[in-house]
């Protein structure tokens, strides 16, 4: 039986109350604060106070754990807005919030899909605001969003840890390589890089992240339109 169907153990004297919420809980705020290297069931039941046999009462495994996680935060991810375009706009947003606030779901995000009652609740709400969109166009749609969303939150998550293991800002690194690009680029034989990296507009995460999102929506509604 899925973790999500399977009933918890009955609630019985014990000097330290425990439930899956719990449980969750605290794994999060393990995660949050060192990583999802740290999250363990014995580190898990050490911050709740009890022994590591407990929690199998409650989870069966460190993945079920896991699913339980990435659950809880789809249940952060609360889609909104009038008409398709701002429902997935309200999706590509919330689940960016969502990853920045919790680094460690870009590691579990992707893949097959989640199926908590979370994950469908929100599913749900962004499906249901789909309703004039072709039933086999609607899955295409959502996933193209949401590969788009994966894609950014890692690069972003990726930027954010390179800069604490070198110390070093994505100005202060850009910097470092300038005088390598500029070699580079004396050759001749990167002119389209060239004129990209010297005359474009350099824009920060925030930008780029909803540039790219309204070229993803803007395609999206074109092919709606056909």
């Amino acid at each position: 039986m899925l973790v999500w169907e399977r009933p918890e153990p009955p609630n019985r004297p014990a000097p330290a109350p425990l439930s899956r919420e719990r449980i969750v809980r605290a794994a999060i705020q393990l995660a949050d604060a060192e990583g999802l290297d740290a999250v363990s069931l014995r580190r898990v039941a050490a911050a709740l106070d009890v022994r590591p046999m407990r929690l199998y009462g409650y989870i069966a495994s460190k993945e079920e754990l896991l699913d339980l996680m990435v659950d809880a935060a789809h249940a952060e991810i609360r889609p909104s807005g009038d008409g398709w375009r701002e429902v997935l706009r309200s999706l590509a947003e919330a689940t960016r919030r969502a990853v920045h606030e919790h680094e460690w779901l870009a590691d579990l995000l992707g893949g097959r899909p989640q199926l908590g009652p979370g994950a469908l609740a929100s599913g749900e709400s962004v499906v249901a605001a789909l309703g004039e969109v072709d039933v086999d166009d609607v899955m295409p749609v959502v996933s193209a969003v949401n590969a788009y969303v994966i894609g950014a939150v890692r690069r972003e998550i990726a930027e954010r840890r390179a800069e604490r293991a070198s110390g070093m800002d994505e100005r202060r690194w850009q910097a470092s390589l300038g005088p390598y690009l500029e070699r580079a680029f004396a050759t001749g034989r990167f002119p389209a890089l060239a004129t990209v990296v010297r005359d474009a507009a350099h824009l920060d995460a925030d930008q780029t992240f909803r540039i790219g999102l309204d070229l993803l929506l803007d395609g999206i509604g074109a092919r709606l339109a056909r």
